[in-house]
Formats: structure tokens, C-alpha cells, sequence
């Protein structure tokens, strides 16, 4: 486990949700943020967040939607229970198991009203010297085999809200199968005019609607970086400073 040198404590939604990350190894950023602003739960809903590491994702939701019956699945045990930890000083309650998600643990066997999921999506090339990072980041368990595994969780009707690299989309939708459906995708765009790395995924299991490719949602504004500042959208700071979310955007 870490020691408490080993951490830092972080400010998340412009410190309303604090939570302590490894200084060294995996450490969430605006990932988990979005991702949790593009799921559609309500209270009283069950969520489960496959590899939740430190639980950013999770909590984020969390603190959003208060009164969500929150999961987690984490592979790294001293991840896990800084997830635990995180939990309890921001006043939620979060059931987190460590394990594998390819051998989901008992108490998880459930069906979720949604899971959500910062699956890695580095592929090949030179591992992170820190362990957490690397096993974090680098591509172990196929992108395809992630959405099937959440697609066993998901109750009829639930839905799986997903971020991953945009050259791994292809391998998001082999992954549905037949039992997801509805499937929308959302490019986070770092500026007007820049390729989108990463996208958003979300589908509905059952769900019959067409494919929808939505307009990029824009995280930095301006064409270039522009000194040593934060140059969010307005929108973009809405999610990531102040807990707005996406769900608009998927109307």
C-alpha cells in the first residue's frame, strides 16, 4: 500500500471532491471527469466502474448524482483502497473489490443499471517504468472483451458509458455484439481544427436506436496552447471545473 509520502491530494471539480493519487503511477486527470458527465444515472440507480483505480470516475458521478448505490472493480489492491479511502472522505459510500474483470468477483455478479469504464488504450511501445502506470495505461485485455465483459453486468435496458482512444473505436463496436445497441459516440476534441484522440461511447443494452456520431465536444479554446493557463470552453469548464455533464449533447 501507499504511504502517505507516496500520495498527494487532489482537487477535483475546483475542490469539491479531493482525492489522494499516487505522486508516482496512473493519476487521473480529465478523463474520469468526462466520463462521468456522460453518464445518464439517477438516484437511486446502481453504477459499477470497471478498473476504477483511485475511484475519480466513480466519485465524480457520485458527487453529480447523490444517491447512487456505487461499485467498483480494481485490479492494483493498493488502487483499490485508496478508491475506499477517497470514498469515505468525500461522504459517499463506494463497495469496491479488487480483482479481475474476467473473473468478476461474487458480490459484483449483479446486474448494474450502468457501468462505466476508462479502459487502457495505450497499445504497443515502451511501457511506464512504474508499475500502477503501466498496468493503468498499457493494453493487456482487448478493448472488444472489455465492452462484452460490461455488457454481462448491464441490467436490460442499462447503459454503458465508455472513453477510449479513437483508433480503438472499431474494436469498442466488435466488442457489442448483438447486445448492445443505440450506440453514440462523442470526439473530445482538444481544439477547432485538431484530430480527436479520444472519444466517448455510449450504448444501451436492448437498445434498437441508429448509430449517432455527435458534434466534437471542444475541451481547449483557441487555435494553440497560450501561455501557462487553463484555456477551457465555457463548456468544457462547466464539466471540469464545476460538475456540469454531457447529457445533452446525447440528448
Amino acid at each position: 500500500m501507499f504511504t502517505d509520502d507516496q500520495l498527494s491530494d487532489d482537487k477535483f471539480l475546483c475542490g469539491r471532491l479531493r482525492l489522494l493519487q499516487p505522486v508516482k503511477g496512473y493519476r487521473a486527470a480529465t478523463d474520469p471527469v468526462i466520463l462521468a458527465a456522460s453518464c445518464p444515472a439517477r438516484a437511486g440507480q446502481t453504477v459499477l466502474d470497471m478498473g476504477c483505480g483511485v475511484g475519480a470516475a466513480a466519485l465524480c458521478l457520485g458527487w453529480r448524482v447523490p444517491g447512487l448505490r456505487l461499485s467498483g472493480i480494481e485490479l492494483q489492491a493498493d488502487y483499490a483502497d485508496l478508491a475506499r479511502r477517497n470514498a469515505l472522505r468525500n461522504g459517499m459510500d463506494m463497495v469496491v473489490e479488487v480483482g479481475d474483470i474476467t473473473r468478476m468477483p461474487r458480490p459484483l455478479r449483479i446486474d448494474f443499471d450502468h457501468v462505466i469504464a476508462n479502459p487502457p488504450y495505450y497499445g504497443s511501445g515502451t511501457a511506464s517504468p512504474i508499475e500502477g502506470r503501466a498496468r493503468a495505461m498499457q493494453v493487456d485485455l482487448p478493448l472488444s472483451a472489455w465492452v462484452a465483459l460490461a455488457a454481462r453486468r448491464l441490467a436490460p435496458g442499462g447503459w454503458l458509458s465508455l472513453i477510449c482512444g479513437a483508433d480503438g473505436l472499431p474494436e469498442v463496436l466488435a466488442g457489442m455484439g448483438t447486445k448492445l445497441g443505440s450506440v453514440s459516440v462523442l470526439p473530445l476534441q482538444p481544439r477547432v481544427g485538431r484530430a480527436a484522440p479520444r472519444l466517448v461511447v455510449r450504448a444501451r443494452k436492448g437498445g434498437r436506436a441508429p448509430f449517432r456520431l455527435l458534434a466534437p465536444f471542444v475541451i481547449h479554446a483557441g487555435a494553440e496552447h497560450d501561455g501557462d493557463r487553463e484555456s477551457y470552453t465555457p463548456e468544457a469548464n462547466e464539466v471540469l471545473r464545476n460538475g456540469g455533464d454531457l447529457l445533452a449533447r446525447f440528448g
